[in-house]
């Protein structure tokens, strides 16, 4: 039984699955009830599971701590929870810590290298996913301005490819390992990759104690170990959960340009 009062309010557990996946919403809720019910149970108050599908919403809701947990699947987004509204990472996904951005391009492309880029039509998913600011910081390094590469965006990931089998575009990015692994099998290339970000991230409101985060953390890095946390996580797909240095997480969203 719940040691809070059962009038207690909720704690809101907002799980953001990315903007560029088709996931209905309802079937993110359900995925992560049976988690929601241990921290419920962890806490002594209720906490409800919120599916938030899009970044402007998601934004809202951490700059004003509505959300006092979040899983946050564009690294950008709760990085700027981090820094601007005081959020404290938890813990990161297992299996989403190398996330990169590939650029994809025809196999009778002439393209050689990302600088051959300059002038060309870039197609890449929403314009404010993780995939496009990675791509955009890409395209910094390589000394390409933002004026030099026309970027056509398009809501999902698995859009991209079409843009550049039917030459709407030079060459498209895209982080999704389904699509990056069917476009190597139809015969298509891979002109470059963006270095590796960390995403899917655990992260927690000021408004919880730090005695409150550190039972958090305890019971997600521990869920992978256990049948029974095996069997919660099945809904999820995931694994299980790992540390990562915040401060690390930090120096990863200063070369985004967060």
């Amino acid at each position: 039984m719940l040691s809070a009062s059962p009038w207690a309010q909720a704690l809101v557990f907002a799980a953001n699955e990315g903007v560029t996946y088709r996931v209905p919403l309802e079937e993110v809720r359900g995925r992560y009830s049976a988690i929601a019910a241990d921290l419920s149970k962890l806490l002594g108050q209720p906490v409800t599971v919120e599916p938030v599908g899009d970044c402007t919403s998601l934004r809202k809701g951490l700059a004003e701590n509505r959300f006092d947990l979040a899983l946050v699947h564009p690294a950008h987004v709760s990085i700027e929870a981090i820094k601007a509204s005081g959020y404290h990472l938890v813990a990161l996904t297992k299996g989403f810590q190398s996330y990169q951005a590939q650029f994809l391009v025809r196999s009778d492309s002439a393209l050689n290298s990302l600088a051959d880029l300059k002038g060309c039509k870039l197609g890449a998913p929403d314009e404010d996913s993780i995939t496009s600011v990675m791509v955009r910081a890409v395209l910094r390094d390589a000394g390409l301005a933002r004026d030099q590469v026309n970027m056509v965006y398009t809501r999902y990931q698995d859009a991209v490819p079409f843009f550049v089998e039917n030459r709407l575009t030079q060459s498209g990015a895209t982080a999704s390992a389904g699509v990056i692994k069917a476009w190597g099998a139809s015969g298509g290339k891979v002109l470059a990759k963006s270095r590796p970000v960390p995403i899917k991230h655990i992260i927690a409101s000021p408004a919880l104690s730090a005695e409150d985060v550190d039972k958090v953390r305890a019971y997600f890095l521990a869920l992978g170990a256990s049948d029974d946390g095996r069997k919660k996580l099945e809904p999820t797909r995931y694994t299980g959960f790992e540390r990562f240095d915040e401060t690390a997480l930090l120096a990863i969203g200063t070369w985004l340009g967060i």
